[in-house]
C-alpha cells in the first residue's frame, strides 16, 4: 500500500489555504476561551518539533501524552509527527501502576503532562528519569513548560515528512479484559481510514462543497474512538471547527457553546441525556406529546435546544451496543442517530449506519474497502483499511488475531442479514455457561435493562449458577431516594415488571432469576468502567462475588445490594 498524500500532507494543506480560520477553541475556565487558528496551531507544533528533535531522540522514539482533551494534546502530536516520532497517548484517568506500565512498555523517552484532575496519586507512575514537558493547563509543577520551550525556540522549517510506514501512534486499549496492548498504526494506513470515513460520514452531512462542521471533543483522546473520527478526521478534511469540554460540570455549557453539528458519544451518555429530558418530564407524557401533529415537533425541537443538539446533522455512537429502543427515541425527536462498530485494531474503521442503511439494533454496513465475514462460530470477522500493523512487543498474539487471508478476529460475535447490515450479538469472551450447560450471551439482555428509565447500567453474569441474574445501577437522580420507602417500593414494582418483560424476549436458558441494586455507581474510579464508560465485568463480579450465593438464596425477584 503506497500513498501519494498522508496526514502530514493534508495538515501543511490547511496550514496554508486555511490560515486565519478558527480551528481550535479551548476553554480556559470562567467563560473564558482562546481560539486557534490553523496557522497558529502549526506555529505552536513546529516550534515544538524544533525542541523534540534537539533532545537527539532516534527517529520513531515514543513519546507520551497524559491529558484529558485540550488544544494542545492536538499540538503536541503534529509536532510528534513532525519530529519524527511515535505518539503514545495515555488515559487521563489512569493509576499510577497502569501509566508506569505503558511507559515502560513502550520505552517512551519523554512525557507531556496535561489537564489532569489527579495528578498527584498519578505522578508517582512516571519513572524518574524521564524527561516531562507541562501544557499550559496542566496542574503546577517544576516541569519545562510549553509556552516557555515554544516562546524561545524557532518554529522547524518546510514539510517534515513521513514515510507511510513509519508509525504514527501506539494506541494502548483500555483493558476491559485485561492488561492494556499496545497497537500499532501507521501512517499509511491511518490517512486510509480517515480518507475513507471523511467521505462516508462527513459527506452524507451536506454534498455541497465547502461544507463547514462544528465538533466538541469530550470522548478521551487516548481512545481510537475520538482519536480517528474526532481529531484524525478533522486533520484529513480540514473544515471542521473543533471546540473542547472544559470539565464534567460544565459540559452542558461547552455544548451549548460548541452547537456540534457532528456529535459522536457512547451507549452510556446517550443513555444519561435521555435519563436527563425524562427527569423534567416523564416518559409516558413525553411519548404521547411526541406523537401529537405540529406540537411534537415544538416539544422535540426545545428538547434538542436543551441538550445543545439541535444543530446536529448526524449523530453517531461506538465503543459499545446501543439499545435500540434508544436509538429509536432520539430518532423520535428528529436527531439522526447512527450507530457503528469499530475497533482499536481497525483504527475504528469498519461498521457505519448510513440514512439508507439504518435499521435500530444493527450497526449498519461494511464501509467502504471494508471486508467482513462470518465464522462459522459466529464471530465476526473483519479487513479493514485501518488494521493495525500488529501489537508491539507481541508477535504471538499477532499470529492468534489473524485468519490465514488476513482477516481481524474481532472477538465479537453477530449475524448478518440479507442486505449486508451487521448486528452484534455478545463478545465471544463474555459468554458464559450456567450450571444447566448453556452459554449465554450477556450483552443482548444487558441491552433489554438499559432501555427502562431507572436504569442508567446493568451486568448479567451467573457462571455456574442454576440461571443468570442482572446487577443494575439507577439512574443519577434516582441513586439518592434509594432509601425513601416509598420510592423504594414503586421501583421495586417497576423493576419486577421489567424482570418479566426481560424473560419474555429471552430463550429459557438466558432467563434472568433476578435483578440486583447496586448500592453503589460504577465508576471509572472505583474500577467498574473503563475509561471510555464501557463496565468492566471482571472486576464488577469481583466485588459482588461474596454476596451472589445470598441472592440466590433469598429467591426475591428483586433485591437491593
Amino acid at each position: 500500500m503506497t500513498h501519494s498524500k498522508l496526514i502530514l500532507d493534508y495538515i501543511y494543506q490547511h496550514e496554508k489555504e486555511r490560515a486565519n480560520t478558527v480551528f481550535l477553541t479551548q476553554p480556559l475556565g470562567n467563560g473564558q476561551v482562546a481560539d486557534y487558528t490553523w496557522s497558529q496551531t502549526l506555529d505552536q507544533s513546529r516550534r515544538m518539533a524544533t525542541h523534540l528533535q534537539s533532545l537527539g531522540y532516534a527517529p520513531g522514539a515514543r513519546i507520551g501524552i497524559l491529558s484529558k482533551n485540550c488544544a494542545h494534546f492536538f499540538m503536541a502530536e503534529l509536532a510528534i509527527w513532525m519530529a519524527g516520532y511515535t505518539t503514545v497517548a495515555i488515559f487521563p484517568t489512569e493509576s499510577a501502576g497502569t501509566i508506569r506500565y505503558v511507559l515502560e512498555h513502550s520505552e517512551a523517552s519523554l512525557l507531556f503532562v496535561g489537564k489532569l484532575d489527579t495528578w498527584p496519586e498519578q505522578e508517582p507512575g512516571v519513572p524518574e528519569h524521564m524527561p516531562r514537558i507541562a501544557f499550559p493547563l496542566a496542574p503546577a509543577t517544576s516541569y519545562e513548560t510549553w509556552d516557555g520551550i515554544t516562546a524561545r525556540t524557532a518554529p522547524i522549517a518546510g514539510f517534515p515528512k513521513r514515510a507511510g510506514t513509519d508509525l504514527a501512534m501506539l494506541i494502548y486499549t483500555s483493558g476491559s479484559t485485561g492488561q492494556p496492548k499496545g497497537v500499532m498504526h501507521s501512517f499509511e494506513r491511518i490517512t486510509s481510514a480517515c480518507e475513507y470515513s471523511v467521505g462516508l460520514n462527513m459527506g452524507g452531512v451536506d454534498a455541497s462543497a465547502g461544507q463547514e462542521y462544528r465538533v466538541l471533543s469530550y470522548l478521551p483522546l487516548a481512545h481510537v474512538f475520538e482519536r480517528a473520527v474526532i481529531e484524525c478526521n478533522s486533520l484529513v478534511v480540514g473544515r471542521v471547527h473543533v471546540f473542547f469540554a472544559e470539565s464534567l460540570d460544565t459540559f452542558a455549557a461547552d455544548l451549548q457553546r460548541a452547537r456540534p453539528t457532528l456529535f459522536v458519544s457512547v451507549p452510556r451518555l446517550w443513555l444519561k441525556f435521555q435519563q436527563a429530558v425524562f427527569a423534567k418530564m416523564p416518559a409516558r407524557k413525553l411519548s404521547i406529546l411526541l406523537r401529537i401533529p405540529f406540537l411534537g415537533k415544538v416539544v422535540a425541537k426545545k428538547i434538542l435546544v436543551n441538550l445543545g443538539l439541535d444543530q446536529v446533522q448526524l449523530a453517531f455512537s461506538g465503543s459499545a451496543p446501543l439499545p435500540a429502543d434508544l436509538i429509536r427515541w432520539y430518532r423520535s425527536l428528529g436527531l439522526q442517530l447512527l450507530e457503528g462498530l469499530g475497533m482499536t485494531e481497525d483504527f475504528a474503521y469498519s461498521h457505519t449506519a448510513t440514512i439508507q442503511f439504518s435499521e435500530p439494533g444493527y450497526v449498519g454496513v461494511a464501509n467502504p474497502g471494508v471486508q467482513a465475514r462470518i465464522s462459522p462460530e459466529g464471530e465476526i470477522l473483519v479487513k479493514s483499511p485501518g488494521q493495525m500493523v500488529g501489537y508491539y512487543k507481541r508477535p504471538d498474539l499477532d499470529a492468534e488475531c489473524f485468519t490465514a487471508d488476513g482477516f481481524f478476529h474481532t472477538g465479537d460475535l453477530g449475524s448478518m442479514a440479507p442486505d449486508g447490515q451487521l448486528k452484534v450479538t455478545g463478545r465471544l469472551k463474555e459468554l458464559f455457561k450456567t450450571s444447566k450447560g448453556k452459554y449465554v450471551a450477556p450483552a443482548p439482555i444487558e441491552n433489554l435493562l438499559n432501555n427502562h428509565p431507572l436504569v442508567e447500567s446493568s451486568m448479567v453474569s451467573g457462571l455456574g449458577q442454576p440461571a443468570a441474574y442482572a446487577v443494575v445501577v439507577l439512574g443519577e437522580e434516582f441513586r439518592p431516594k434509594q432509601n425513601d420507602p416509598a420510592f423504594r417500593a414503586d421501583a421495586q414494582a417497576q423493576l419486577e415488571q421489567l424482570l418479566v418483560e426481560v424473560n419474555a424476549q429471552v430463550a429459557d436458558y438466558e432467563k434472568l432469576q433476578m435483578i440486583v441494586v447496586a448500592k453503589d455507581p460504577w465508576s471509572i474510579e472505583n474500577g467498574c468502567l473503563t475509561p471510555t464508560m464501557k463496565i468492566r465485568r471482571s472486576r464488577i463480579e469481583t466485588v459482588v462475588e461474596p454476596r451472589v450465593d445470598g441472592w440466590y438464596a433469598n429467591k426475591s425477584p428483586v433485591q437491593w445490594a
